[in-house]
């Protein structure tokens, strides 16, 4: 039973050792990329923000790969998982809205095809202003038969996207636009 008197540490590969430094040279490079509003929400050393900086400033090759390399020595001393976790959000976000405008481009695509996908717009958000739909619909099918640019088809799309806004509000708003009104009627 040698094994239970060798010590619990296991040495790490070459391989695995150059494999790291390797992913922390990657976020480095991504640091690189980020513009100055979200590298400023990055809580970094001030020595690696001026090392991103003057890497953003170069203009030769060879020197920006040798500050690429300075960026990922300087990120063996940090922890990365903070700037991973942001990089992992801003990702999500990223997803996250190109799935809504695509979810926007299939309600508008439909609403050009079928002549019943308004009902099931306005039943899935109520809010809806149906003659402005139709408006827009009918316009842009008069468009495509003429050869004309696609005007009321964007404007279709930018409808949506404001209905898409107004819904996604907080129902708090909603709430207390009834409670006190703009306007009375006289």
């Amino acid at each position: 039973m040698q094994d239970s008197d060798q010590p619990e540490h296991e040495e790490i590969s070459r391989s695995q050792r150059k494999r790291e430094v390797e992913a922390l040279q990657e976020i480095g490079e991504r640091l690189v990329i980020l513009n100055a509003s979200q590298l400023g929400q990055l809580d970094l050393p001030d020595n690696l923000r001026d090392a991103v900086k003057e890497a953003k400033r170069l203009t030769a090759n060879g020197a920006i790969r040798r500050q690429k390399q300075y960026i990922g020595k300087l990120m063996r001393n940090i922890d990365p998982a903070p700037i991973q976790a942001k990089f992992d959000e801003w990702d999500g976000t990223s997803r996250e809205q190109a799935a809504k405008f695509h979810q926007l481009e299939r309600w508008r695509d439909r609403l050009l095809a079928d002549d019943k996908a308004i009902s099931d717009l306005v039943l899935a958000h109520p809010r809806a202003d149906v003659q402005r739909l139709r408006t827009l619909v009918r316009n842009a099918h008069k468009e495509q038969a003429a050869n004309r640019p696609p005007k009321s088809s964007r404007e279709l799309f930018k409808e949506l996207r404001q209905l898409m806004l107004v819904e996604a509000a907080p129902a708090q708003d909603a709430d207390s636009e009834d409670e006190n009104p703009t306007y009375q009627e006289d």
